[in-house]
């Protein structure tokens, strides 16, 4: 059918796919009020909205408010033409699709239209299928137009986002050709490495790494081109642009580089093939130079900075591996400041640690290049000393530690004189691993502490079996009071004018299970340096207390009982409260229970010492000082502490026929008299000596010419039968 003005209504017949999902609203601009009328009929589907008007004004005036996806456009109207409307649409840059129709048989109506932007052209009279079909093919091709719009905006925003991801990133990113040349680079490249950007276009990435790292590189790109490796990921140094040299200059950059191949089609065979690369460089600097600072605190003494002891040892392990190659010595010294718990005590840690920096520097001035010094920890060092030609090389670099520290360390509140202990290992006479060349050190410098300080010696074989004995005395001493090894020895003290005991001395014995009984110079020492003094001295006082309790209820209140505590025990209170609780707690009577300090306590003559031997003469318990003369300064402290007895040393016993002993013991026994004080004279073993003895004043005596120390069984038959001991 065709219809020269007007189609006739024909239903929802359609040609091709529509649009129904959404809205389609479409403007019919025409004079022909009838044809406005019949075409929304004629054209209907779902989803479609017609409206409409009869000139260009009102199609105008429509537009300027409203958009629509399609407009029918009469090419005639009243006041102008429908090209009016199409200039309008292509001036406002409006998207809708636009169908000519039109009556006018010239080509050139339709050439203008299209030229315009028109999508059709539909000429009068039409067949209703032909009108559909332009109406549906520009409504379609609008919506492709639309969503090709919509992804080319999506793409362009995607590629911005990405660009500014890439030109903002604070990774260095960049591309290479299959040359290694640089086809692009991120502006993070000036900041990081401080190269313009412009400036590496064109140039080989070889520039950027140092010369060690050149050979990685040249792998990294090899595979990226050979496509063996998909990813890389490589740790790389790269040299920063100097511009006063206009060239990579001395700084370098760590960075953790991954790169990936950029695939393209091969044209033959539509494979991929390797057509660049891609990379990515992280700064890890700051990184880097944490696991420096890291690796470094774990390896070296954070006051000094020297090697530790972990370093050492690796140091000495390897020294010694290459000794054993070549057939060679090397010595291993260790090293210990002598006072400096002084220095701590007196002045403070910090000055401690001054006069520990000193130390250092002055004994690493003496080594040579290859040797090394290390601290272990506190004020012990230990030196290296590799490639040495003979043991004597060794002491020739001791010695002129000592050189090097004869001058004073001048600290803040005055100068002090450090000296040092030294002991010497040399291998491979005194060990073939590092512990024990390190350990034999250790056991000679420790005799030079004990000798006296100031000095060296090397490790002597018989020194490793003193230590192993001493250890295993250690171990054995530990459990000995819970196994009850110690016992009291009780040596009488007697008077020769009244022929009879009037005290006994309280001697610590240990039973040891394999060697016997054993005297404290043998282990009180080491009791002392391992700590169990004050436990030891405890049971002291808690079983000699005891005794002279018992001794006291069986009628011998007049007897004294002397204990000796050790000069630790004077260093705190513990041991002190202890005497005067189990004094009070057995009602001992007053001066009947003695302590017998040394002079080197007085001589510490502190106010803390002071007050503890104050305390116990406040509880009843007599002091007395043992082996009295025999040290330098006993007569200054005798009004200083409340002394109540002497004893006269057994030295000046054993030199009675000497010139200057006769002397010496009439003086005493003037200065026992003159402070009212009891007094006692120890190691008599002849009838000549104590009868020399009398006559120079001296009535209570004590040693193996009247008794040795025995149990406590064999002392009370001696208070029973007086007598008997002295015949």
């Amino acid at each position: 059918m065709v219809i020269p003005g007007e189609a006739p209504f024909l239903g929802t017949a359609s040609i091709g796919p529509t649009e129904t999902d959404a809205q389609c609203r479409i403007l019919l601009v025409d004079d022909d009020a009838a044809l406005r009328n019949t075409l929304p009929h004629v054209l209907a589907q779902p989803g479609r909205v017609f409206e409409q008007c009869g000139n260009v004004a009102q199609a105008l005036a429509r537009l300027e408010r409203e958009r629509y996806e399609l407009i029918l456009l009469d090419y005639r109207l009243p006041d102008g033409t429908g090209l009016d409307v199409l200039d309008w649409l292509a001036n406002a840059r409006r998207d809708e699709a636009v169908v000519m129709i039109s009556g006018e048989d010239a080509i050139d109506a339709a050439i203008g239209a299209l030229r315009r932007g028109a999508d059709d052209f539909v000429r009068k009279p039409y067949h209703v299928a032909q009108l559909q079909r332009a109406v549906q093919n520009a409504l379609h091709k609008a919506l492709l137009e639309r969503a090709n719009l919509a992804m080319s905006q999506r793409l362009k925003g995607s590629e911005r986002l990405h660009r500014y991801l890439v030109e903002s990133s604070p990774d260095f990113i960049f591309t290479l050709n299959p040359a290694g040349v640089f086809t692009y680079v991120n502006p993070r490249v000036e900041s990081m490495l401080g190269y313009p950007r412009q400036h590496l276009i064109g140039k080989p990435f070889t520039l950027l790494p140092v010369e060690e790292d050149g050979a990685r590189v040249d792998k990294m790109m090899s595979d990226a081109n050979s496509g063996r490796r998909a990813h890389q990921s490589l740790e790389l140094r790269l040299r920063r642009h100097d511009p006063t040299l206009g060239r990579p200059g001395e700084a370098v950059v760590s960075v953790a580089l991954n790169v990936v191949p950029i695939q393209g089609r091969n044209a033959d065979d539509m494979s991929d093939v390797p057509v660049g690369v891609y990379g990515v460089a992280r700064d890890i600097s700051d990184r880097k130079r944490a696991e420096e600072i890291i690796t470094f605190q774990a390896y070296h003494d954070q006051l000094t900075h020297l090697p530790n002891r972990i370093l050492f040892k690796d140091r000495l392990e390897l020294a010694i591996a290459q000794a054993q190659r070549r057939g060679g010595l090397l010595a291993v010294m260790f090293i210990d400041v002598d006072r400096f718990k002084l220095v701590n005590d007196t002045y403070g840690h910090s000055e401690g640690d001054r006069l520990l920096l000193g130390i250092a520097q002055r004994v690493k001035d003496t080594l040579r290049r290859g040797d090394t010094l290390a601290r272990l920890g506190g004020d012990e060092f230990t030196v290296l000393l590799p490639d040495i030609s003979h043991p004597e090389d060794a002491e020739i670099i001791a010695m002129k530690i000592q050189d090097a520290l004869a001058a004073p360390f001048q600290l803040k509140n005055g100068s002090f004189h450090a000296t040092v202990s030294m002991g010497i290992a040399v291998f491979p006479r005194d060990g073939e691993v590092a512990e024990m060349l390190t350990q034999h050190a250790d056991i000679a410098m420790y005799q030079i502490k004990r000798g006296g300080k100031n000095g060296f010696r090397f490790f002597d074989p018989d020194l490793n079996l003193h230590y192993r004995e001493r250890i295993k005395l250690e171990n054995d001493l530990r459990g000995a009071l819970d196994r009850g090894e110690f016992i009291l020895h009780y040596q009488p003290q007697v008077s020769v004018s009244e022929q009879r005991v009037v005290g006994l001395e309280a001697l610590l014995r240990w039973r040891h299970p394999s060697l016997g009984l054993i005297t404290p110079p043998a282990f009180i020492q080491v009791a002392e340096e391992v700590g169990l003094i004050g436990d030891i001295s405890r049971w002291v006082v808690d079983t000699a207390t005891a005794q002279l309790a018992q001794w006291q209820r069986d009628g011998f209140r007049d007897l004294r009982l002397s204990i000796n505590l050790s000069s630790h025990d004077f260093d705190r209170d513990e041991t002190i409260d202890r005497v005067a609780e189990r004094v009070a707690h057995h009602g001992l009577l007053p001066d009947r229970f003695d302590v017998e300090i040394t002079e080197s306590v007085m001589m510490r003559d502190t106010s803390e010492v002071v007050a503890r031997v104050q305390r116990l003469r406040e509880c009843g318990v007599g002091i007395s000082i043992d082996d009295f003369g025999t040290g330098y300064s006993a007569l200054a402290y005798l009004q200083k502490f409340p002394v109540s007895s002497l004893k006269i040393d057994r030295s000046f016993v054993s030199e009675l026929d000497g010139p200057a002993a006769m002397p010496i013991i009439a003086a005493i026994t003037g200065i026992a008299r003159g402070f009212d004080l009891h007094l006692v004279v120890e190691g008599v073993e002849q009838a000549e000596q104590a009868e020399r003895l009398r006559h120079l004043g001296c009535d209570i005596m004590q040693g193996y010419f009247f008794s040795a120390a025995v149990t406590a069984a064999e002392a009370e038959a001696w208070l029973r039968q007086p007598r008997a001991l002295l015949c």
